[in-house]
């Protein structure tokens, strides 16, 4: 794990890390190339104890990590704007999250990662899908990092504005979840259990 330097009381533990990283579905995936810094936005998921990445095999920039270019991998929530009176005060409440190493191209349980990338994204859902054709799976590349002490660290901000000169401050924290579901044109089908889920999940009216 690296050291924070700027606000060390911010750092966080491995429960943190989890936290982030469960609740996050795209990073940035940043690295070098001939030179220049190469970053693209991308889905992930942890799946036990490594972060899974896939896309196609003809993406120039996963055929570049795959062959073994270092890489960092970084998340960030957003939670709240807080609200100062004065602008330099002004801030944000956030998670974030950033991973570094080099990642795996894994071949042997590639279905069996792709299943659970879904089901991070919607849990239940690989169950409700028909399986990957062999095209499929011949066109899909899929990466790992592994979680290791030493190569994540993580950060928090809480609380309100760090000084006041007497005028109005406070927080506004930010709301996250699925606003509805939106059916294929011309589909007539009933709507999938874990898509339902999510939406009932992400509806404040239904959370304690």
């Amino acid at each position: 794990m690296d050291t924070l330097t700027r606000y060390p009381d911010r750092g966080g533990d491995r429960r943190l890390l989890d936290e982030v990283l469960d609740e996050g579905v795209v990073a940035v995936l940043s690295t070098v190339r001939d030179g220049l810094p190469w970053s693209i936005p991308i889905a992930y998921a942890r799946i036990g104890e490594r972060i899974v990445l896939h896309g196609s095999t003809g993406a120039g920039a996963l055929r570049h990590v795959a062959a073994g270019a270092p890489v960092t991998l970084t998340i960030t929530h957003l939670d709240a704007l807080v609200v100062a009176d004065t602008a330099f005060d002004h801030s944000m409440n956030y998670r974030s999250a950033v991973l570094r190493g080099v990642l795996e191209s894994v071949s042997a349980d590639a279905e069996e990662l792709l299943d659970a990338f879904v089901d991070a994204l919607l849990p239940g859902r690989s169950t409700e899908l028909r399986r990957n054709t062999r095209k499929e799976l011949a066109a899909t590349v899929v990466l790992t990092l592994p979680i290791v002490a030493d190569n994540w660290i993580v950060k928090a901000r809480n609380g309100g504005a760090s000084s006041s000169e007497g005028g109005w401050s406070g927080v506004l924290p930010l709301r996250t979840g699925y606003a509805r579901v939106e059916p294929s044109p011309g589909q007539d089908l009933p709507v999938p259990a874990s898509v339902r889920a999510a939406l009932r999940a992400g509806d404040p009216a239904t959370c304690s």
